[in-house]
């Protein structure tokens, strides 16, 4: 594995997440193998790998909504196997499938999550109305989920994420189906509770994204973790020459293919597109 794993939480401080041998099969199909993994409060970590490498897998154990076939998982000190509920209390969550109830208004929406995680009425009722303001939701109150656009969702779901104030956010590819506008709103709210010691697990295809935001980076491939370190440490470890026939790090872009050894030909193509005679 490539580098150091960080995360060394402060002494006397439990780790965010913490991981050992965590491992998830789907009858002989290993989705996830192995995977040892500590992450420091405060950390911006991007979770990264391909298509099915294990990365929503990882996720859905981490979070409760699976069970782990081998190893532990614990997120702030508790025990997902053994003290759920109470790791749960802590954490919020926008899955790749966001799974909202479509009969409810968005205003119904965060009450029914609020309520669920025991928040006092008048606490519920203002980050309730903050929400649906900042996330440009309030304009449409009696509008069903199930007439949101996809964008909208997205935003609906990540706003049930953070109204009980979680220390641990766990976002699967929030910024697919989001437009610019809405894309920059969210990193700045994310910077912010980056800023507030909240800790972030964050997977996304877009890299750029993840190079501009992430302070750490762990790349999984094939179910099996590659790389886990500061984005700095990934990027110093070798120099590349570029256009301009200058040296520089290494982008986000060429660590990851890197490391998961992505097969590309540049002189492959489709029949139909290749060279007239």
């Amino acid at each position: 594995m490539l580098g150091h794993p960080m995360g060394n939480p402060t002494r006397g401080q439990d780790p965010a997440i913490q991981t050992r041998g965590l491992s998830r099969s789907f009858g002989s199909f290993v989705a996830v193998n192995q995977l040892s993994l500590t992450v420091a409060p405060g950390t911006f970590l991007g979770f990264l790998g391909a298509n099915g490498a294990g990365k929503s897998t990882t996720i859905k154990m981490l979070t409760g909504l699976l069970r782990p076939s081998a190893g532990q998982a614990q997120v702030l000190g508790h025990d997902l196997a053994s003290d759920g509920v109470a790791a749960k209390q802590q954490v919020g969550v926008v899955p790749e499938e966001l799974a909202l109830h479509d009969r409810l208004k968005g205003s119904e929406y965060l009450t029914f999550v609020g309520r669920m995680y025991g928040m006092q009425r008048d606490v519920l009722q203002t980050r309730r109305g903050e929400l649906l303001d900042w996330m440009d939701l309030a304009g449409e109150p009696e509008r069903l989920i199930v007439d949101y656009s996809h964008g909208m969702k997205k935003k609906l779901a990540l706003a049930g994420a953070l109204i009980h104030d979680p220390r641990v956010l766990f976002l699967d590819e929030p910024f697919e189906g989001i437009d610019v506008i809405a894309s920059r709103q969210i990193r700045g709210l994310l910077q912010t509770l980056l800023g507030r010691g909240v800790t972030i697990f964050l997977t996304s295809h877009v890299l750029e994204v993840v190079e501009k935001l992430c302070t750490h980076i762990a790349i999984i491939h094939r179910g099996e973790l590659v790389a886990h370190d500061s984005l700095e440490a990934l990027s110093a470890g070798v120099l590349v020459q570029g256009a301009d026939g200058e040296t520089r790090p290494r982008t986000l872009e060429e660590i990851f293919l890197g490391l998961v050894q992505a097969e590309t030909s540049e002189t492959q193509t489709l029949s139909w597109l290749g060279n007239d005679e």
